[in-house]
């Protein structure tokens, strides 16, 4: 017989308790299955690849194998691909559902009629759940995975169906007792996605049938924990705490993240021993620079129009605007996953910032031509003074051609110089990046490792911030002197650099500026300031 296989971190597609290393689906979401038990239609969304299809599909599971349900899960994704042809959605739809009824191994009579039952287009949807139901001895509870995908006057036409058959069930109508939507976005989106307005639901839309909104949320640190776990009792190697409070750091709980850390230094770094923070670093850097699907996914988004309006404030450390006009580009952004929060939104995780600003950075990283080891000192560390003039070099050759060609004009200064910190630092560091909302900054620390004169291993550490003045606006040094010593007071470092992008019109030409000056912050501290 063979033996069974070794369970491991999974980072593509729905997880399997047989092969992979998972949490239980079901406590993620408890509401789901309360609002199941009286018979909704809900909405479930959250980003890609937040276990959204492992939770349909275990809860599918549970709810059949009780005996009073007959509960199936199965994807919209294909019928996305016809766009407004609704006769051929209708029909991509019921083979998809008739698939996963082929595949569930339920007995005969709970099974849909095969074949479907005729009926005219814009019809055919609806009606074969009614003759399903009318058959089967159980309730029928039905998920529609990437519902999503549908699109235009496809998704207006399914969902009116559902809208149709739940509103006459009462009268006797066989009909799917409960039905769940899941996808990326929220209720509000799919009106934009079928040409409608979010903002309006009359007494006739096909969404107003809707109990709820659901978001599946992100993994807590103790459930990393308890996820981690299940690998140390599976093969006796333990993440330390520190490890497992760094990946919670860097991710936030992202469960794709979550587990491709693990899944590098597990499998990929070929780790043995107790795992560190050291390999969690270690593993993020080979995931950024890798670029996994997961991130290219995200990535791509970057230069949409909705999402640009709402990250390109965030980068540039002022506030996203928030009125009746970007309301709705916000609740986007945050259902792609790419933020948190609705009212003050910042980028959703560390590791996401940075996969974000070296996307943006990657031109001007590209005209760098320095040699990053010429910056290591001979006692090892690095020589963050002399990288400060050589950027004033590079900027006054560069610096306005690389704005006038940064698509995230706002943010140009702040991508542009973390950009170059980072084409030089990386390889033997670790660059740092803190985005401040509504200050006007963004916080960078360089973090050198390097062996001391006894051999121990230690770390340089090195602060900056950046501000950037512009039209109309006051000196922000003071300002920017204040909120660096409240950096500095939170890393415990008594020294640190502010760098002030002058982009005034009446500023002097960029080719005269760029000094050198000594300052003091108002709790004494000596700091470089830097204007360029």
């Amino acid at each position: 017989m063979r033996p069974p296989r070794a369970r491991y971190f999974n980072t593509t597609g729905p997880c399997d308790p047989q092969l992979h290393y998972m949490l239980p689906p079901a406590p993620r979401l408890p509401e789901a299955r309360a609002l199941i038990e009286m018979d909704r239609y809900f909405v479930l969304h959250a980003p890609r690849q937040t276990g959204k299809t492992t939770m349909l599909r275990t809860l599918a599971s549970e709810l059949t194998a009780e005996g009073d349900i007959a509960a199936l899960s199965f994807s919209c994704e294909r019928a996305g691909t016809v766009g407004d042809d609704i006769g051929a959605a209708e029909t991509i739809l019921l083979k998809s559902l008739r698939r996963a009824a082929d595949l569930s191994g339920w007995p005969e009579e709970l099974l849909p009629p095969n074949p479907w039952p005729q009926n005219p287009v814009r019809t055919q949807f609806g009606e074969a759940l009614s003759a399903w139901c009318s058959r089967c001895p159980r309730r029928v509870v039905l998920f529609l995975d990437e519902i999503d995908a549908l699109q235009g006057t496809s998704m207006v036409n399914i969902l009116s169906q559902l809208r149709d058959g739940h509103n006459i069930r009462p009268d006797g109508y066989p009909f799917p007792t409960s039905v769940v939507l899941c996808g990326l976005r929220d209720l509000r989106d799919y009106k934009v996605g079928s040409g409608g307005d979010p903002g309006r639901y009359s007494p006739i839309s096909p969404f107003n049938i809707i109990a709820d909104s659901l978001r599946l949320g992100d993994f807590t640190a103790d459930q990393i924990a308890e996820l981690y776990d299940q690998h140390t009792q599976a093969t006796g190697q333990e993440f330390a705490k520190e490890a497992v409070d760094r990946v919670f750091e860097l991710t936030q709980g992202q469960p794709w993240l979550v587990n491709a850390l693990a899944h590098e230094i597990t499998y990929k770094m070929g780790v043995s021993g107790t795992i560190g923070d050291s390999h969690v670093e270690d593993a993020k850097e080979r995931l950024i620079r890798a670029r996994a699907t997961h991130l290219d996914s995200l990535v791509a988004r970057l230069h949409e129009p909705r999402v640009k309006r709402v990250i390109e404030p965030i980068v540039a450390g002022t506030l996203v605007a928030m009125d009746a006009a970007i309301d709705d580009d916000v609740s986007y952004v945050h259902d792609l996953g790419l933020i948190r929060g609705t009212r003050d939104p910042e980028i959703a995780n560390p590791i996401y910032r940075e996969v974000l600003l070296r996307v943006l950075g990657d031109r001007t990283e590209r005209q760098v031509r320095a040699d990053p080891h010429s910056f290591v000192l001979p006692d090892g560390r690095f020589d963050l003074p002399r990288l400060l003039e050589e950027f004033v070099v590079f900027w006054r050759e560069h610096g306005e051609v690389l704005i006038q060609q940064e698509g995230y004009h706002e943010a140009a200064c702040q991508i542009i110089l973390t950009a170059f910190l980072h084409r030089l630092v990386n390889g033997g560091g670790y660059l740092d990046r803190e985005y401040a909302a509504g200050t006007k900054r963004l916080d960078v620390l360089v973090r050198w490792p390097y062996t001391g004169t006894d051999g121990e291993r230690l770390m340089q550490r090195e602060a900056m911030e950046l501000k950037v003045r512009r039209a109309g606006e006051h000196d922000p040094t003071p300002d920017g002197l204040a909120q660096l010593d409240r950096y500095l007071d939170r890393l415990t470092l008594s020294t640190g650099v502010l760098v002030i992008f002058d982009r005034r019109p009446e500023a002097p030409p960029w080719k005269e500026r760029g000094g050198f000056e000594q300052a003091t912050t108002p709790s004494g501290r000596q700091v470089t300031v830097l204007c360029v």
